[in-house]
């Protein structure tokens, strides 16, 4: 497996290197943001997962999370000696898999790593009570009958499997749907969207919290 870690304490790089090439796991890593972010443009096809400092010399971990890494699905744990509940929070609502905080056991993160790798390998198809999800074909299928949606309901739903058991906020929402369709839509706009889903759907898997966003929980 070949893992991202994006870190400028080198005496953590050195200890991470060795313990992953024990475990046989190949680890590349970078210091700062602007070689993070040339490295992501030439090898985001050859990286398996990212562990990324909030931290670091020009600039932290969320704004190049959310701005180069999200989109490319790789699934991401924050390490970092933030540890403030908000931080935390932030971190796992614009879409990590986990946060790990310093000090930190590896055996622990490694745990965590295989743990995240084992859960994305099956979620090309996801289930939620009668409802399935084909993540690479966009299907949505009901009973095994296809539901048909448009194309940013399909989006949205897709949204929200991604970031299954989490909350995703209607601000996230609201910038995801300008940047899909350059439509500059209210809240009223985004709770209509979602009430469409549902009905389509015919079940009702999306939770809505209230003054945050929405949810779809695993069984």
């Amino acid at each position: 497996m070949n893992i991202l870690l994006v870190e400028d304490s080198l005496s953590i790089i050195k200890g991470l290197k060795y313990s992953f090439e024990k475990n046989n796991d190949n680890l590349i890593y970078n210091t700062n943001v602007k070689d993070t972010i040339q490295y992501l443009e030439e090898n985001k096809s050859k990286i398996d997962f990212i562990i990324l400092d909030i931290t670091l010399p020009d600039g932290n971990g969320f704004d190049l999370f959310e701005k180069h890494i999200k989109d490319t699905n790789i699934p991401t744990i924050f390490l970092t000696a933030k540890d403030e509940e908000d931080d935390i929070v932030k971190g796992l609502n614009i879409g990590a898999e986990d946060y790990i905080t310093k000090p930190f056991s590896t055996k622990e993160l490694l745990a965590r790593i295989n743990k995240i790798m084992l859960r994305t390998k099956k979620q090309s198809i996801i289930i939620v009570k009668d409802i399935k999800f084909d993540m690479d074909k966009m299907i949505v299928y009901k009973s095994e009958k296809q539901v048909e949606l448009t194309s940013l309901e399909i989006k949205l739903l897709n949204l929200l499997f991604l970031n299954i058991g989490k909350v995703v906020s209607r601000t996230i929402i609201l910038d995801k749907i300008w940047e899909w369709t350059g439509n500059d839509v209210d809240d009223h706009t985004v709770t209509v969207y979602f009430k469409r889903i549902r009905e389509k759907l015919g079940t009702d898997i999306i939770s809505t919290v209230k003054g945050i966003g929405y949810r779809i929980d695993e069984e």
